[in-house]
């Protein structure tokens, strides 16, 4: 009975401490969209099932929604885009009269104004640059009717060309979001994870829509690959790190996957849901990566980006580490291939504190690292992605897991 009571009395502690680092270590709840977006992308399911766990993965944001699902979208906590034919079923390339749109409009604005789930409209994924214009028609009309509701239209990314895109210039390609369509923050996809690696044109892409988005003042979202098809690489917490940090470290304001739920075609496979709308392992590691951007979103929101660099080699259009204004250089005290890939994004908060966000681009490989701040004296303080909260740089915190990032403010 007594060796009962001791192990009664062990459980008890055990759960005790269980239940405290619990509470420690507990993410925040997810951000509001409307400042950091975690979205599906693709069409929102109307089952409530299925939305209870797009809230319980970490999204904010179900995807492209018909009108009667907007309550059951709200239900779940979440919003979404919504996608009606009376706004995006049109041939771009030749409009309706204006009388048609706008009474098209009108029928929808009625039946959604004020909803607390909406955030606006789906136009078009992945346009030319000639539809442009009739694609900032119809949002100009919709900002007339339903000004608080946001148009969407996702870009291609830089490497599709000149053909596909419409402009010889990528830059000139993502400012018509701003100029043409006027969309509060910038979209574009750009999968690259091939052969056991993170291509290159992944950080030019970022490189081109940070540019953009610093000298006209908008945020970004990124469409990052969170399934596998054609010869992509198998979703993994190193190939979701990757994308996530490397896309903070941008500055980035907004993560979309592509896709939360399995295509059934050709040979999409890996999503988060597969094609019976069953959970996969995949389901687990967006939880992971989502827990980690609900906690360090509140420090990041309020972060001005001010500089990426790359070492020990930039990819094009992008700075290496010697250009960095924070950071001297990066020694690796243990487990160190010769050179070794990482990124440093940097930032300033509203107080003129530096921060720094260190990223490690290997997908295989874990490790520890000593930063050599230029500044003489100053030191690091981590920003916990499991709490948000400020935490010494120290026992153990000093090392990076495949394709993750640590947020430092410098002191």
């Amino acid at each position: 009975m007594k060796s009962l009571h001791r192990l009664f009395g062990v459980a008890t502690f055990c759960l005790a401490a269980v239940t405290a680092f619990a509470q420690v270590v507990r993410a925040p709840d997810p951000p509001a969209p409307n400042y950091f977006a975690i979205m599906a992308w693709g069409t929102s399911p109307s089952d409530p099932e299925q939305l209870g766990l797009m809230r319980e993965v970490g999204l904010n944001v179900s995807g492209f929604c018909r009108v009667d699902d907007l309550e059951a979208v709200q239900r779940a906590g979440l919003s979404c885009f919504v996608s009606d034919w009376r706004i995006n079923g049109y041939d771009w390339a030749n409009l309706p009269d204006e009388s048609e749109i706008r009474r098209n409009i009108a029928s929808v604005a009625e039946a959604v104004r004020g909803h607390p789930a909406m955030i606006g409209f789906q136009l078009l994924d992945e346009p030319h640059a000639s539809l442009m214009p009739a694609l900032g028609k119809v949002a100009a009309i919709l900002r007339e009717m339903l000004p608080d509701a946001w148009p969407y239209v996702n870009l291609f990314p830089h490497h599709a060309g000149a053909a596909a895109t419409g402009t010889p210039s990528y830059d000139t390609y993502v400012r018509m979001l701003v100029d043409v369509i006027r969309q509060p923050f910038l979209s574009y996809d750009h999968y690259a994870l091939v052969n056991g690696q993170m291509m290159n044109s992944f950080y030019t892409n970022l490189e081109i829509v940070r540019r953009v988005g610093l000298e006209t003042g908008t945020p970004f979202w990124n469409v990052i690959l969170a399934n596998t098809h054609f010869s992509y690489m198998d979703p993994s917490d190193a190939t979701l790190n990757l994308q996530v940090y490397s896309t903070l470290a941008y500055g980035g304001r907004g993560i979309q996957y592509f896709t939360y739920f399995t295509p059934a075609i050709g040979n999409y496979r890996s999503a988060a849901i597969d094609w019976f709308g069953n959970k996969t392992p995949t389901w687990d590691m967006l939880r992971r990566i989502n827990q980690q951007i609900h906690a360090l979103a509140p420090t990041l929101v309020n972060l001005r980006s001010t500089g990426v660099y790359h070492h020990p080699v930039a990819p094009p259009e992008g700075q290496p580490l010697s250009q960095s204004k924070l950071v001297a250089s990066i020694a690796l005290t243990r487990n160190a291939p010769e050179p070794p890939p990482f990124l440093v994004g940097e930032f300033e908060d509203g107080r003129g504190r530096p921060y720094l966000l260190l990223v490690n681009k290997d997908l295989n490989n874990s490790y520890r690292f000593a930063i050599q701040l230029r500044r003489a004296g100053a030191g690091l303080i981590r920003i916990s992605p499991y709490s948000g909260r400020e935490q010494p740089l120290g026992r153990e915190m000093d090392w990076l897991a495949p394709g993750a990032g640590v947020l430092l403010r410098v002191e």
